[in-house]
């Protein structure tokens, strides 16, 4: 009866041990994801900020165009105003005449 009891221990020292390997398999394979995942943040951060950079660039080049547009639209209106006036001036000279 002693051994069949020792046998029974041992089986349960056994089964304990088992069900620790599998948890210390699980923490390992869990790590791994971890430090997966950790990585894929990392490069997916370092994405991110070049967009960001790229787009202060594009935000950068709107506002210069922005300014240049502004000022071709004035002298656009300039030379508009300047050939109705220059078409008006002929229109009362001849008229006058």
């Amino acid at each position: 009866m002693a051994k069949e009891t020792q046998s029974d221990r041992l089986d349960r020292i056994e089964e304990k041990i088992d069900k620790m390997s599998e948890a210390i398999i699980a923490l390992a394979r869990a790590e791994e994801k971890i430090i997966t995942l950790t990585s894929f943040s990392k490069q997916q951060s370092e994405q991110i900020q070049g967009v960001i950079n790229r787009i202060d660039r594009v935000e950068s080049l709107v506002n210069s165009n922005a300014s240049t547009v502004n000022v071709i639209n004035k002298i656009f209106w300039l030379i508009l105003v300047g050939l109705i006036s220059a078409i008006t001036w002929e229109y009362i000279v001849h008229i006058s005449s």
